[in-house]
């Protein structure tokens, strides 16, 4: 009986509205993101974009798959780019980032060396994507979560609406602090890292909500398996 594994789909949002040099810009940072990425999960993660705006993850440990998908929101909320524009579609991607799905279950084909993903899976977070990029475009909703399992769909599909809901609100500075903070870096270390006061990374860290995002990587990371 095969293992299961979790995926990840993620598109950006408002990615066309984007002038050329942005677009680049946006490539290069989630490139960066997808290497961290690496570094953090080690030979149980990998990543790749496809397109310039599209990412596809294959996580080996289901349980690290929502601290995956939070790294990636916060880190491309975090982003100082497309700041000028006013087009509706630039606020769309500075109020959202990115629409990412989580898919666990079963892969019948994995191969990392020629790029193949196929299975249940894959499946799951790839047709969530494509319903929500295709669907009513007042639908909003930027993380989402499918499992083989309808227990676990019960159970994290409320928690993945309400971190939905909760990140979406967040502010740029925020974001940053919630995206160190989910690489385990220490407020002081986040302070030097962003040349500002550690107080002033606690008081965003506080405000952002961090323990109760905290709580729910690690309610995931114990009920998942």
């Amino acid at each position: 009986m095969k293992k299961n594994k979790a995926t990840i789909s993620a598109d950006i949002v408002s990615s066309t509205a984007m002038s050329v040099e942005d677009r680049l810009i946006l490539e290069e940072k989630l490139l960066e993101v997808i290497k961290t990425l690496e570094q953090t999960f080690g030979k149980n993660f990998y990543g790749r974009l496809i397109k310039g705006d599209y990412i596809e993850c294959v996580l080996e440990k289901p349980k690290h798959a929502l601290k995956a998908a939070l790294i990636l929101k916060s880190f491309v909320k975090s982003l100082h780019i497309a700041q000028n524009e006013k087009n509706k579609k630039i606020q769309d991607f500075r109020e959202y980032g990115i629409r990412i799905a989580v898919g666990i279950g079963e892969l019948s084909v994995f191969n990392k060396e020629k790029g193949i993903i196929d299975g249940e899976a894959i499946y799951f977070s790839g047709r969530s994507i494509n319903e929500k990029t295709a669907s009513n475009k007042k639908n909003k909703k930027t993380l989402i979560f499918k499992s083989s399992s309808e227990k676990q769909n019960n159970c994290f599909e409320p928690i993945f609406n309400l971190l939905d809901f909760h990140f979406n609100k967040l502010t740029r500075t925020q974001c940053e602090i919630i995206y160190y903070k989910l690489l385990g870096k220490s407020e002081k270390e986040i302070a030097n890292i962003t040349q500002k006061s550690q107080s002033s990374i606690n008081q965003a860290s506080t405000s952002a909500g961090w323990w109760t995002i905290d709580t729910a990587v690690m309610a995931f990371e114990k009920n998942i398996k």
